[in-house]
């Protein structure tokens, strides 16, 4: 029987013990009695009054204690539970926090070692180019170097040709060059006799 059912019969046992005393005291023309008298119906009534609420609100009152603490007792479960889950959330995003304050500092190591191998790689390559333009000029002026040389002496050759003949235009007579002719018939003539000979 729940509290709520227990309550009407309650109140019509209560209405039924008060008017027993009243109707007893009004009875006797006693008063030092009757008070006696009133004192022990009033303690009977308390007394039916008690056994009555035990014995109809027992139940419900356990009842409801029970059912309060086992409410309590579910609702500080679910507390303690959610506080667990709380923690693990709050340990998890501690790890996350710290994962990725590392992985943020493995990035800028890894992005300034990246930086240092492009710039040590552009460099070296810049050196190469450079090597290589030197190397390039320096073949370049060689070349060019020679070929001037070459030109120079063809036309020094030139030069010198066309100088030694002019002087020997003017310095050489008419008789001197009978006589390299002379000289060059002599020495050509033995040279080519001396094959016959032998």
């Amino acid at each position: 029987m729940s509290l709520r059912n227990a309550l009407p019969a309650l109140a019509a046992g209560l209405v039924v013990l008060a008017s027993v005393p009243a109707s007893a005291a009004g009875g006797g023309e006693d008063h030092g009695g009757s008070h006696a008298a009133e004192l022990a119906w009033q303690a009977l009534n308390l007394a039916i009054l008690i056994g009555v609420l035990v014995y109809f609100a027992r139940k419900p009152i356990q009842n409801f204690f029970a059912d309060r603490r086992s409410k309590i007792s579910t609702d500080l479960e679910d507390a303690a539970e959610l506080l667990a889950q709380a923690e693990s959330r709050y340990a998890e995003w501690q790890r996350k926090l710290i994962d990725l304050d590392s992985e943020l500092d493995g990035i800028k190591t890894e992005g300034r070692r990246r930086a240092e191998e492009d710039r040590e790689m552009i460099l070296a390559e810049a050196q190469a180019a450079a090597e290589r333009i030197h190397k390039n000029a320096v073949a370049t002026v060689d070349q060019e170097l020679r070929r001037a040389q070459t030109e120079l002496r063809k036309e020094v050759a030139i030069l010198a040709t066309e100088i030694a003949e002019r002087m020997l235009r003017e310095k050489v007579e008419d008789s001197d060059r009978d006589r390299l002719l002379d000289e060059f018939i002599t020495r050509v003539e033995p040279s080519s006799g001396s094959p016959t000979a032998g």
